[in-house]
């Protein structure tokens, strides 16, 4: 069973305890950013670039992070089954300001909320989901992991009423990411990723896998891929910080390869697996 018990501003207490004003510049603005990080047998995977990432959005938006990372790792560690695989939602908004106003109101508190869940495998993992295509129509600072996600919310679920488990987003005509996942391609032998920037959430995830191919000397590049070089790829892969690897075999109602999951995907999955008993 999952831990139930939370974190809100000092306190550890039972989710259905847990409350915020509904003058939260979160609740009223989206006004806040957030942050995924895995537990793998109560082992935060890869907290310190979980950390950086956090810093990244919040200097992003102009809050003060209210913590340091030591004070973070003693903050979210008691929320932790050292039985189980699970990850950390962390959010931190703005705080409750004295009335609704877009400017940044003066002298208000940072409200941060932070649970645990189990990890639950996504099924399909092991023989491949399908994707769609969708015009990447969100803003542009997704870099910034806002809590503003309502345009994410609607591109996966279109994808999810086509009997998709993700929407592959493109812009001008270049693949950017999924709706909540990074995206991988297999293009001519070699394994491509786009770059980072102000276009795409940076994942921890994605970073390892990188740092992985790098180090067997597995063929990799970050660099842009157009859509038309995508509907030729070998193999396509989204990844995510809960999802950790995921073959797409159709994209668009097509096959992707011969339609099952890929030598190289087999591949980085047996390194990955590998890498994180090696954290352990």
């Amino acid at each position: 069973m999952e831990n139930k018990t939370v974190y809100l501003n000092g306190l550890y207490l039972p989710l259905d305890k847990a409350r915020v004003s509904v003058m939260d510049r979160g609740f009223l603005f989206g006004d806040g950013v957030y942050e995924v990080i895995p537990s793998y047998s109560g082992h935060l995977f890869h907290f310190q670039e979980h950390m950086e990432r956090l810093e990244n959005s919040l200097n992003t938006i102009r809050l003060v992070n209210p913590h340091s990372r030591e004070q973070w790792l003693e903050i979210l560690t008691p929320l932790l089954d050292f039985s189980l695989d699970q990850y950390i939602y962390l959010q931190i908004t703005r705080g409750v300001a004295p009335k609704r106003d877009h400017a940044f109101p003066e002298d208000t508190l940072p409200t941060v909320f932070a649970m645990c869940s189990n990890i639950v495998p996504l099924d399909g993992k092991e023989w491949g989901v399908k994707a769609i295509s969708l015009d990447d129509s969100r803003w542009d600072l997704c870099n910034v992991k806002a809590t503003t996600l309502l345009a994410n919310i609607l591109l996966r679920q279109e994808a999810v009423e086509k009997g998709c488990a993700e929407a592959i987003l493109v812009k001008d005509g270049y693949v950017t990411e999924g709706a909540a996942s990074n995206i991988f391609a297999v293009i001519d032998g070699l394994l491509l990723t786009p770059p980072k920037g102000s276009g795409i959430l940076p994942g921890i995830t994605r970073d390892v896998i990188l740092e992985i191919a790098r180090t067997n000397k597995l063929p990799c590049s970050e660099d842009i891929i157009s859509f038309e070089a995508l509907k030729n790829a070998s193999e396509i892969w989204i990844t995510s910080s809960t999802r950790e690897i995921i073959p797409v075999v159709e994209l668009d109602s097509k096959k992707v390869g011969d339609g099952k999951p890929g030598p190289v995907f087999r591949t980085m999955h047996e390194l990955f697996q590998a890498y994180k008993r090696s954290l352990l």
